[in-house]
């Protein structure tokens, strides 16, 4: 069977290396953070509700309107959940991040105080990050009308994700940061041929905003980590990295049979077992597109992954590679 999102636009890893890595320094990331302020009561609130007239995210990042067992109108709620959902697995991958950074504060202590500073202040943001998307579950499930199921408990998964080594969890989490970048960039910041609900867009913008410096940052942790392993551990943290990453993988796949399950609510009808197949297929290549290959083929993750283990890269490449041609 092709896959109904086979002809999609996919950076696949290269065979050839990759340019350096660029320098990035803590006193430009703390610059550049102290330029953004915003608080998540500036954000959503009752004075800001949603507009469920309008789509969430867009094609590029949701994959809705090509599902042909979908009316228009079930399509945009499909969408609507997949918005929800979007946030909501920010919000469950920021808490394995913020306890990852707390300890990396406490692996450099003072010895650098700018990088101290900066740390504490990746730490800040991703608390507050949290707290935004847990408000936004919240107003999403007043303007909806009842609240979609989503994977989790969250502490179930940090606590299955920090069980690896702290550059494995590093790893993970620098592909996160870059995937948000290139969903934001690529898909949301100038994107002007899509009526998006204006108040979802803006969560996302203010999220980005500050991911641009915990990207950075996160590269710095990893060059941190590393230095003081040698080859063999840090192979072992690749291992760690893939294994963490085909857990996430199946946490999406279970995503995609919520949000299944969710739908049937609003749109009064039970959907066929060939329904349900479409559905599934078309989504479950969608989450990994979004949540996998765009982290995993972004070429700030693949310059250090290179850096850090040829063969390692490598192994991510086929795995990336892998993802891209499923057919469900």
């Amino acid at each position: 069977m092709i896959h109904p999102l086979s002809g999609a636009t996919l950076n696949r890893l290269p065979d050839a290396s990759v340019p350096a890595i660029p320098k990035y320094s803590y006193s430009s990331i703390l610059n550049d953070a102290a330029k953004i302020s915003w608080q998540v009561q500036d954000l959503i609130g009752d004075d800001r509700p949603l507009d469920f007239s309008k789509a969430f995210l867009p094609e590029t990042i949701a994959h809705t309107q090509g599902i042909s067992c979908l009316t228009s109108d079930e399509q945009l709620i499909l969408n609507q959940i997949r918005g929800n959902s979007y946030l909501h697995l920010f919000g469950l991958v920021e808490e394995f991040i913020l306890p990852l950074v707390v300890n990396h504060v406490q692996f450099i202590g003072c010895e650098t105080i700018e990088a101290t500073q900066a740390y504490l202040c990746f730490a800040q943001e991703e608390s507050k990050h949290i707290n935004l998307f847990r408000q936004f579950a919240t107003a999403f499930a007043r303007g909806f009308g009842f609240r979609c199921e989503v994977i989790g408990p969250p502490r179930t998964i940090a606590d299955f994700v920090l069980q690896h080594s702290q550059l494995g969890v590093a790893l993970v989490t620098l592909h996160i940061e870059w995937m948000t970048q290139r969903h934001f960039l690529d898909s949301i910041h100038s994107n002007q041929d899509e009526p998006l609900d204006r108040q979802f867009c803006s969560l996302l913008k203010h999220h980005w905003q500050e991911e641009a410096q915990h990207a950075r940052l996160d590269t710095l942790m990893v060059q941190d980590l590393a230095q003081k392993l040698d080859d063999v551990a840090i192979e072992s943290a690749i291992d760690d990295y893939i294994a963490i990453v085909q857990y996430l993988n199946e946490g999406l796949k279970t995503q995609v049979q919520l949000d299944i399950a969710s739908l049937e609510i609003p749109i009064a009808r039970t959907l066929t077992a060939t329904e349900t197949e479409e559905i599934r297929q078309v989504q479950e290549f969608s989450y990994q597109k979004g949540f996998l290959i765009s982290g995993m083929t972004h070429p700030n993750f693949m310059q250090t992954v290179q850096e850090l283990s040829p063969a390692g890269y490598a192994r991510i490449a086929a795995i990336a590679n892998t993802f891209s041609s499923s057919d469900g």
